[in-house]
């Protein structure tokens, strides 16, 4: 028995696809390069939302429906967000995000597509004693997302946190896809489904990950010895953070996507050095790991470079799972969609291998 369900198909899929021996990820049969940067994130929403919504609009009329609902969401969860502040920001958005109808139609997918872009930028500036903003509904998704967070519109930023939304919208049958799965097969609405792959997303071995890669850049960076720390930690037996992953067994393909939209925001001097930095130490580590765990390949995976692009369009450490969560939800709702169309309830054995009771005959 695989006690993670390792090598279990566990759900025929249209979604994605993840090579883990390759390197290659294909989203609705195209490369992952095809996409981030190229596709704004409405418009791969539409490609995963196609075929298990029949009244998908065309891609600019669904950017503007997105924009509808950013309102509708802001509007719904105002009156509640003095109350959810005080609680971390990961708990605070999935507590707002609960309030939304359970419906399985267009619109209740589109509410919840928006409830994280809303939630996270308002949650942020009540915890900073500043006023939530209102959303434009006639901005982009990613655009709106930081000027809600700023006050103010950031173009030169909006197009990198676009890139990175349409990077992590899907990818295969990893924790938190399973878990809103398994809810969708009891034909459960959207919004439980939903929740159920929040749950997943926060735990640090799937989507609370990037917010301690910071953390571990600035403490190389005030050891002043990449390798000696990296050395030090592997010793100690810590996860190096940012590094390895289940699934691939050579560099994470969202890694090289994130990495190049980084480098897009390097002529502004402050992101150029950390950088800089963050290659440096990218390097020592790879070096380190293939030394302590020769046996192991042990690749950059796509946390690494999350934490550096959300660090530079400006959300702070402890947000980088909402806004992980901001881009992952559009693909829960296409496998939640897709689930349900089968019909079947998601319902695996388990072996049982405690103390057995004397029977009397």
């Amino acid at each position: 028995m695989a006690n993670g369900l390792d090598d279990v198909v566990a759900a025929d899929t249209v979604l994605s696809d993840v090579d883990g021996a390759g390197g290659h990820l294909t989203i609705r049969g195209h490369s992952l390069m095809e996409l981030a940067g190229r596709r704004r994130y409405a418009q791969v929403v539409r490609l995963l939302f196609d075929g298990f919504f029949d009244d998908l609009p065309s891609d600019a009329e669904l950017e503007k429906a997105i924009g509808k609902a950013r309102v509708e969401v802001f509007d719904r969860v105002q009156p509640m967000l003095a109350h959810l502040a005080p609680l971390d920001i990961y708990s605070s958005m999935r507590a707002g995000m609960a309030i939304l109808p359970d419906g399985d139609r267009l619109a209740d997918a589109l509410r919840l597509i928006a409830a994280p872009a809303v939630l996270t930028p308002a949650l942020l500036r009540l915890g900073r004693g500043e006023t939530p903003v209102a959303p434009d509904e006639k901005a982009d998704h990613a655009g709106d997302m930081l000027r809600m967070l700023s006050g103010a519109a950031s173009p030169a930023l909006a197009k990198p946190l676009d890139s990175y939304l349409v990077t992590v919208c899907d990818h295969g049958l990893n924790a938190s896809t399973f878990a809103t799965r398994v809810v969708a097969s009891t034909q459960a609405g959207l919004t439980s489904a939903i929740l159920a792959g929040l749950g997943a997303l926060k735990g640090p071995l799937h989507g609370g990950a990037p917010g301690p890669v910071i953390e571990m850049l600035d403490a190389i960076e005030a050891s002043g010895d990449a390798t000696a720390w990296l050395r030090n930690e592997i010793a100690n037996g810590q996860r190096i953070m940012g590094f390895g992953h289940r699934i691939y067994r050579v560099r994470d393909p969202r890694a090289d996507a994130l990495k190049t939209v980084v480098r897009q925001l390097g002529s502004r001097s402050e992101t150029g050095s950390r950088l800089a930095f963050a290659e440096a130490v990218e390097q020592a580590a790879l070096e380190v790991l293939s030394i302590a765990k020769p046996q192991r390949s042990i690749q950059t995976n796509v946390e690494f470079y999350t934490a550096l692009l959300l660090e530079a369009v400006g959300f702070p450490k402890e947000a980088f799972s909402n806004v992980f969560a901001a881009g992952r939800v559009a693909g829960w709702i296409a496998h939640a969609r897709e689930q349900q169309a089968t019909g079947r309830l998601i319902r695996p054995q388990s072996r049982y291998v405690g103390p057995v009771p004397d029977l009397v005959a």
